[in-house]
């Protein structure tokens, strides 16, 4: 059986933080010093009121995560130096079966103890002013161009780019990261707050040279109203849930207000926020596209768009769905079999490293192989253009093969078949009730 090329939609690096200094500009040595000391101090209150690490959680996962292996290693330990070092990065991709990735910026998701200057990474919000958080994205942009030198064929980085205060500037640095060697695709801030949202068309010399140069628009989990939760009890999960929505909600203004009608090629991937709200996210607005009868007292609920939202999607977007869930694969017709792009999250403790193989067999046992082939890398190398000639020889040395996630018996594929037929039942007109999730 041929392994599977899988590659992680969804992968972090970055250096400790004092080692940005050597890729900021110069003016901005003294402001990042001082940054350093303040976030130092913060991190020492943390400790102290944890005792042990500045993360305050649940023990069974504090053992887990801080606790020595035989070698006096910790998952936190090998995880950090991963997130900087290609060698150990590339050496727990592989213990994991993974050929290629896709790299964010922020691999301490736990203690919050390292990031880039001034609020820069995954989801930029300016610790000081606009211009500080665009050097502070140049300087994980150039070390992010640098560790993607090492196992190139293996890596997509991408840029990140604070595009809501200075487009032009913005626009200079996407050209200058990609000239780099950064190509695979920008981030964008999931929240605007204070500024024009992604429906205005200030926003278009962007897309512009985004489709361009081919680089794929993202963005990624981790933004929600903090100071609407207050610290009570049970603020964290409120915020759980509601990071997905502020995730994907960039997708649904751009998709709904024409910017891939404008832009036929551009493409846009939203990571780490599952893919389980698409399936009816896309009912919905193909309803109202269709002035479905509890629509027709609407206006202009088509707008601008000469095709069905899920049209749209279908041509221009895809989901980094990290850890995807059997759920998420139990509504995959729906969703899109070519839109969803699986990812270990590595080295985030809520992914699926360093147990990817395990999880990729529960998940995946009675999925059609040519389908697990897509969601695991194809879709993925297609979206990100990767090589896969150049993949599959590592693939055939640490890759799972289907008999390696239990795909040994072709008889269990048959009961995807209603729902496949199905399709999408809004537009199909078959209706299978039945989602398979066990």
């Amino acid at each position: 059986m041929k392994h599977y090329v899988v590659i992680s939609a969804d992968c972090h690096a970055g250096p400790e933080s004092p080692v940005y200094r050597d890729y900021l500009d110069r003016a901005y040595h003294d402001d990042f010093d001082e940054e350093l000391n303040e976030r130092q101090r913060l991190i020492d209150e943390r400790r102290a009121r944890a005792s042990s690490t500045p993360f305050v959680g649940d023990d069974e996962f504090k053992q887990e995560w801080f606790g020595e292996d035989e070698e006096g290693n910790s998952l936190h330990e090998i995880g950090l130096r991963g997130g900087w070092d290609a060698a150990t990065r590339d050496k727990e991709l592989d213990n994991d079966g993974v050929c290629g990735e896709i790299l964010f910026p922020g691999p301490d998701a736990v203690t919050g103890t390292m990031g880039a200057p001034f609020g820069a990474g995954f989801n930029p919000v300016a610790t000081r002013s606009p211009d500080h958080l665009l050097a502070g994205a140049r300087a994980h942009n150039r070390w992010a161009a640098e560790l993607c030198q090492d196992s190139p064929e293996r890596r997509r980085g991408l840029i990140v780019a604070p595009l809501l205060a200075d487009l032009e500037k913005a626009i200079a640095e996407i050209r200058r990261a990609h000239a780099d060697g950064l190509t695979g695709g920008i981030i964008i801030p999931p929240r605007w707050t204070g500024y024009d949202s992604y429906t205005s068309h200030r926003y278009d010399p962007v897309w512009a040279v985004c489709q361009e140069l081919d680089l794929p628009v993202h963005c990624h989990s981790g933004p929600a109203p903090h100071e609407d939760y207050g610290e009570v009890p049970g603020w964290m999960i409120v915020y759980g849930y509601e990071t997905i929505f502020f995730t994907a909600r960039p997708l649904w203004f751009m998709l709904l207000t024409g910017v891939f009608e404008r832009f036929p090629t551009l493409q846009m991937a939203v990571t780490e926020a599952g893919s389980f709200w698409a399936a009816d996210m896309l009912w919905r607005m193909d309803m109202m596209a269709t002035r479905e009868h509890g629509m027709r007292k609407l206006v202009g609920t088509r707008g601008v768009l000469r095709m069905l939202p899920s049209e749209y999607f279908d041509r221009n977007c895809a989901i980094g769905s990290s850890n995807t869930r059997r759920r998420e694969l139990g509504r995959r017709y729906e969703i899109g079999v070519r839109n969803i792009m699986w990812g270990n999250d590595f080295p985030h403790p809520e992914g699926t490293w360093p147990y990817t193989r395990a999880f990729l067999k529960d998940r995946f046992w009675d999925i059609p192989v040519e389908e697990t082939a897509l969601i695991l890398g194809g879709n993925q190398a297609e979206f990100y253009r990767f090589d896969l000639d150049k993949l599959q020889p590592i693939a055939d040395r640490i890759g799972p093969t289907p008999a390696d996630l239990g795909q040994t018996d072709e008889s269990v594929f048959a009961k995807w078949e209603p729902l496949k037929r199905a399709g999408r039942p809004w537009l199909t007109g078959h209706e299978a009730l039945a989602a398979i999730t066990d």
